[in-house]
């Protein structure tokens, strides 16, 4: 490989440069007074700026000679004019031409050093008031510190991440990751604990150090949390992974969980005869959910039966219809107890008795909030229950942070302000989630909760609806009788025939619910050719927009990472004027139906006179502008505006995975049938797919996979504590 030049000089000029990758073309007065086009990779360059670049001349066919660096090596201007043409450049946030002339005039060479160590100097200036002297000096801190963090890491991670760790640690952010360079993954969103580890032995740390044993010890546990559900590890498991991943003897694991047990970083918990250890946070919530779930149930004030009984056949009059047994059990047990769950499959009247239940809660006058995980949800069982919902972030009031979790102004000092609180779609709720609501309940309040315990469990970690069943700590009525209503419709004959491991059927034409058996090769085009031509033109043009294809997998043929490609090109080709931009890779234009892939809790949104922040995993939007800040994505019911960073998080949603559709509903579900691997061939996955419909399903595929799936009733196993805690709170 040929030695790289080196090329030394002043950047005369940014040129161009691209923020999505930092592509920059700079053009470079060299130490010969010469001036020179360099292209390559730079972040926050700016006129005046002393570098040295390490790269080769090259000959461009349309732009000549120029210097293609490699690495680059950078230095703040010296010398007045050079100081000069930094101000003045506007890269310090308060100072522009004319104030900059006053301030090289007034300081000469030692402008920067009155910026940095005596900003309060530079109220003397015509202009600069103390509270822009303090701006001048803030901006001028952050250029500086982002341009050493810059240099430090510009090897290991992209700008994106960089402005992440700067913007969490600040002018101290080098200091940190000296110290210790594994805090990265723990503290920093996005950074894996592999980076972290090629960082930390770049900068000479050992293989057994004690910061990378620890750190990945909480690897692995937040690894397990987010992947795989699980809340807590049997401590030999725990032990085994922990030294097969950081390649050490189980002797210094041991020694590193003992140090982290100490300080409270990890806690142990034994249950059934086994030891169990969980991070502090995961530990915490499940026994804070026990203790207030139990508290709950115990402090509320029952309702008179008679009462009960006179309300409930007032309601039946008032409604037109009959509550069956299980669903008087449901509203006896609503009013009697302090929480209860409420769970059942489609058509089983779950929202019939939280209509009844709402009427009979305002006649006693008591005020009553009704809940969901996500705006889909919440708009689902508004429309439904005929009641204002809301989701559980907004209801909690959440505010923005610079901490991986959210902030919520809602908690014990400042209860929600309700008597009854009904939650929906229970299922979805993680631990974190469930622990920060029944924080803000005060004592007394009523709660119920409502969910289907036979989907698939919450994408965050835990199994909060199917713990709280299984500890038979709390009042819980089951519905499993199907309505006459919904027996009409083959999605829900067929979703409770899936659950109860039959065979659904599949050759019913003039139902609700149909097969198309096809190759798996041809699985793509057919999905593609009912998605824009032929479910359109039998029922509409407007059919399209209520059509979601879910399909069980990312990966595969017909898994959302290549049907997105195809459908993206069929749905959404490119177009004169319509923009696009690349997003980790793939490309994203205008008019794209889009997806949040993890919580956001910063992101601002527009809903009519009202605005508000956070957008979260799973919901799904309308990619409507793109600008050069960053983004428009119109949700069902507000508008978003992302910044360049947070495009980061989304993704293409014309076909999602079955996880991701938790809590939604659609019009029209396609469910591609093609071979994936045995943990996704199961029997609740598919029934939470068929579930996602209330209009239509069509299942296109292979008739096989059908039958593996509903003959699959294994459930992904989730490690948690909290059966085992409510049974003890109870105590």
């Amino acid at each position: 490989m040929a030695e790289l030049e080196t090329l030394v000089g002043t950047v005369d000029e940014v040129v161009y440069h691209n923020d999505e990758n930092d592509y920059t073309v700079l053009s470079i007065i060299d130490k010969n007074g010469y001036l020179v086009t360099a292209v390559g990779k730079i972040a926050y360059a700016a006129e005046g700026e002393d570098v040295t670049l390490y790269g080769k001349w090259v000959k461009h066919a349309d732009y000549g000679e120029q210097f293609a660096f490699e690495n680059y090596e950078r230095e703040l201007p010296t010398g007045r004019r050079a100081m000069l043409r930094y101000l003045s450049s506007r890269v310090i946030k308060g100072v522009g031409p004319v104030t900059a002339q006053r301030i090289v005039d007034t300081y000469g060479e030692e402008s920067f050093s009155v910026i940095e160590y005596h900003p309060e100097w530079l109220t003397s200036i015509t202009g600069i008031s103390a509270a822009k002297a303090a701006q001048i000096h803030e901006s001028f801190m952050e250029q500086t510190g982002i341009r050493a963090l810059m240099m430090f890491c510009r090897d290991f991670f992209s700008t994106t991440v960089i402005s992440r760790i700067y913007k969490q640690w600040g002018t101290g952010a080098v200091e940190r990751i000296k110290e210790n360079p594994y805090r990265l993954t723990s503290e920093i969103y996005g950074i894996p604990f592999a980076v972290s580890d090629r960082f930390a032995m770049a900068l000479g740390f050992a293989a057994d150090a004690a910061c990378r044993i620890e750190g990945g010890i909480r690897y692995v546990f937040e690894y397990n949390a987010a992947t795989n559900g699980h809340t807590c590890l049997p401590r030999q498991k725990l032990v085994a992974a922990c030294a097969e991943h950081l390649a050490v003897g189980e002797t210094a694991i041991t020694a590193a969980l003992a140090h982290l047990e100490k300080n409270g970083t990890v806690v142990s918990y034994t249950f059934d005869g086994a030891e169990y250890l969980a991070l502090d946070r995961y530990a915490s919530a499940e026994e804070e959910i026990a203790r207030r779930l139990v508290l709950l149930d115990k402090t509320c004030p029952a309702i008179s039966v008679g009462d009960v009984a006179r309300l409930i056949d007032r309601t039946e009059q008032e409604q037109g219809l009959t509550y069956a047994p299980e669903q008087r059990d449901a509203v006896y047990t609503a009013l009697s107890g302090g929480v209860t769950i409420l769970t059942g499959g489609p058509g089983t009247g779950k929202t019939t008795v939280v209509r009844g239940l709402l009427r009979i809660f305002d006649d006693f006058g008591l005020s009553t909030l009704v809940l969901a995980p996500t705006g889909r949800a919440a708009n689902r069982i508004c429309e439904a229950a005929r009641c204002e919902a809301k989701t559980i972030h907004r209801a909690l009031e959440m505010e923005r942070s610079d901490e991986r979790e959210p902030i919520f102004r809602r908690d014990e000092g400042n209860p929600l302000d309700a008597r009854v609180v009904i939650v929906d779609e229970c299922s979805m709720i993680d631990t974190l989630l469930m622990a920060a609501l029944l924080r803000a309940l005060a004592r007394g309040t009523r709660l119920i909760l409502i969910g289907d315990a036979d989907q698939l469990p919450s994408v965050g970690a835990g199994r909060v609806l199917c713990d709280l069943i299984e500890s038979a700590a709390l009042g819980t009525v089951a519905l499993k009788e199907i309505f006459r209503q919904s027996e009409a419709s083959l999605i829900v004959t067929n979703a409770h025939r899936i659950n109860r491991g039959e065979a659904p059927h599949l050759d019913v034409k003039d139902k609700d619910f149909f097969f198309l058996g096809c190759p798996e090769d041809r699985i793509p085009d057919t999905v593609a050719d009912l998605l824009c031509r032929r479910l359109p033109r039998a029922y509409g043009e407007k059919e399209a927009a209520g059509i979601q294809i879910i399909t069980p997998s990312r990966k595969g043929r017909a898994g959302t990472e290549q049907l997105n490609v195809l459908l993206q090109s069929v749905c959404n080709p490119p177009a004169k004027g319509k923009k696009e931009m690349k997003i980790h890779g793939s490309i994203f234009r205008e008019g794209d139906r889009v997806m949040q892939t993890r919580n956001d809790y910063d992101i601002v949104w527009h809903k009519k006179r009202t605005e508000g922040n956070g957008v979260f995993n799973g919901e799904i939007g309308v990619l409507e502008a793109i600008t050069e800040e960053g983004a428009t994505v119109a949700f069902d019911d507000r508008t978003a505006e992302y910044t360049r960073e947070q495009l980061e998080d989304l993704d293409h949603s014309y076909a999602i995975t079955v996880h991701k559709s938790q809590g939604s509903e659609y019009p029209t579900v396609i469910l591609p049938m093609y071979s994936c691997p045995p943990m996704l061939e199961t029997r609740n996955l598919l029934y939470t797919a068929v579930t996602r419909a209330c209009t239509r399903v069509i299942l296109v595929g292979k008739r096989e996979v059908v039958g593996r799936m509903v003959a699959n009733n294994r459930h992904v196993m989730r490690y948690t504590t909290l059966p085992s805690r409510m049974r003890d709170a109870k105590k």
